[in-house]
């Protein structure tokens, strides 16, 4: 099961960084919106449109590999599908801010903070995976501090989509660190089918010292050591 919750961090991975080539063409097509011919503006726009659905449709997927391989988790796997949905619709906004001028405002601090501290929450919401390794959450610390880089984009007087940049930047760097630690047994991920894994989430110790968690050991061996 841990190919499957491998192949489904791979996917989300794809997913970014198709958000990655999104930003640098919505960034090409703003430039030279006014400059450019008409059909080379519409040229952008058909590309943008394919990378961007190409894009969620294989992080999508690779939610749904990860939801349905790892066990429990309901908060993270629900923060990642939030912030699936949050991007989609920003960067919906963002190619058609002439029709959403209404209520979207790129250029907004407001919504410029509010877009990288939900960003920021779902990437500490992935503490769940395995909370009891300390490199995971230095790991996780370093990414949100690269999402929280996106609120420059106001100092800077740049659109929203500075910030869905640098959220794809440090979504690459995670699903890629994640990839890492998981392979090299970093960190512990109990799956569907993993009995080795399942005590962290069953609430009783096993006799068996193998299937304990980090956690459950390092208790045990504090109590031994208070005695």
């Amino acid at each position: 099961m841990h190919k499957k919750l491998d192949f489904g961090l791979t996917l989300c991975l794809t997913g970014n960084i198709m958000f990655l080539l999104f930003a640098g063409i919505t960034y090409i097509y703003y430039k030279l919106f006014f400059k450019a011919s008409q059909g080379f503006i519409k040229f952008l726009e058909f590309a943008d449109y394919m990378v961007l659905i190409f894009g969620f449709m294989v992080f999508a997927v690779g939610l749904y590999f990860i939801w349905t391989t790892a066990r429990m988790r309901l908060k993270m796997k629900s923060a990642i599908a939030f912030y699936i949905l949050m991007e989609a619709v920003l960067m919906f906004c963002e190619l058609h801010s002439y029709l959403t001028r209404d209520f979207y405002h790129p250029y907004s601090t407001a919504l410029a903070i509010i877009h990288s501290v939900l960003s920021a929450a779902v990437c500490f919401s992935l503490i769940e995976l395995d909370p009891y390794k300390k490199c995971l959450e230095v790991f996780l610390i370093i990414c949100i501090a690269i999402i929280l880089t996106g609120m420059l984009g106001i100092v800077f007087g740049i659109r929203l989509y500075f910030g869905i940049l640098i959220n794809a930047v440090a979504y690459s760097v995670l699903f890629i660190g994640l990839k890492r630690m998981l392979n090299k047994e970093m960190i512990e991920v109990d799956c569907h089918g993993d009995r080795a894994r399942v005590a962290e989430y069953r609430g009783f110790f096993d006799d068996n010292d193998n299937e304990k968690t980090d956690a459950q050991r390092a208790k045990e061996q504090s109590e031994q050591n208070n005695k």
